[in-house]
């Protein structure tokens, strides 16, 4: 049920991060991956044995074109499409979030998935899958992270109308939510610290933590879940943990 032989997929941001490790362990489950980015990911496709396709997720027509091209270059529709492509940039209040930031983070976080989601179906068979990158961010919000989390917290509702309207083909849409990762985009220092207090494990997650999700969301398995927003945030959401009421109130347990 968790093989993906036989089936071809399309990765968005392939070339770095969960992207690349998501293309990594869909080829050692058998699939036909296409990579798609910006950034030139021949080098990364040739190393795992996977194709390559430029595209930026910000422009409407570079996304179709891509689809197309990568279905002509494979010469398949497409069993799962990965829309992964994000960028990270936090720090600047409300108050201090220029129109250039603006305009960044919600033309490749949130319309790059509206993109995907609008033009993948042409390019797919039916009872495919279609996996969005969202992000913890949609359910927690930061000082400084308000741009970010907005455009995230969009995936989560785009996610759930496409569940809507592509369950007739049987295609699934589904989004996976990391918490920090260490990626290019994602912990740093300051996200080490956070996720020591405030995940239940204690960590921040490895991109090997994240791909099972999607290779799980690819395959077979996972053939009656849609619409849903799957958390991988080590526990984060689940409440305090002992480390943290121990920095806040000097106890492992709740306030009596």
């Amino acid at each position: 049920m968790f093989t993906l032989e036989n089936k071809t997929a399309f990765v968005t941001g392939g070339s770095s991060g969960i992207g690349y490790g998501v293309a990594g362990a869909f080829r050692d489950l058998g699939a036909v991956v296409v990579i798609a980015d910006i950034a030139d990911g021949r080098q990364c496709a040739h190393d795992i044995g996977a194709e390559y396709v430029k595209v930026d997720v910000s422009d409407e027509k570079s996304v179709e074109q891509a689809l197309r091209a990568a279905a002509k270059l494979v010469g398949a529709k497409f069993d799962a499409v990965v829309l992964n492509a994000g960028v990270g940039d936090v720090g600047p209040t409300f108050q201090n979030t220029d129109e250039a930031l603006l305009k960044k983070v919600t033309r490749i976080n949130q319309w790059g998935i509206f993109y995907g989601l609008k033009h993948a179906p042409a390019c797919m068979n039916d009872g495919g899958s279609i996996i969005s990158t969202a992000s913890m961010a949609a359910f927690i919000n930061l000082p400084g992270a308000g741009v970010y989390s907005a455009g995230k917290r969009a995936v989560i509702s785009m996610t759930e109308t496409a569940a809507l309207e592509l369950g007739g083909r049987g295609i699934r849409v589904n989004a996976v939510c990391p918490g920090y990762t260490a990626t290019a985009l994602g912990s740093g220092d300051e996200g080490q610290l956070l996720c020591e207090a405030f995940t239940a494990l204690g960590r921040v997650a490895e991109v090997d933590d994240m791909v099972g999700v999607y290779a799980f969301l690819a395959s077979d398995a996972s053939r009656y879940i849609t619409g849903q927003s799957l958390k991988v945030d080590g526990g984060w959401s689940c409440g305090p943990t002992e480390r943290l009421l121990e920095i806040v109130t000097g106890s492992a347990a709740a306030p009596g």
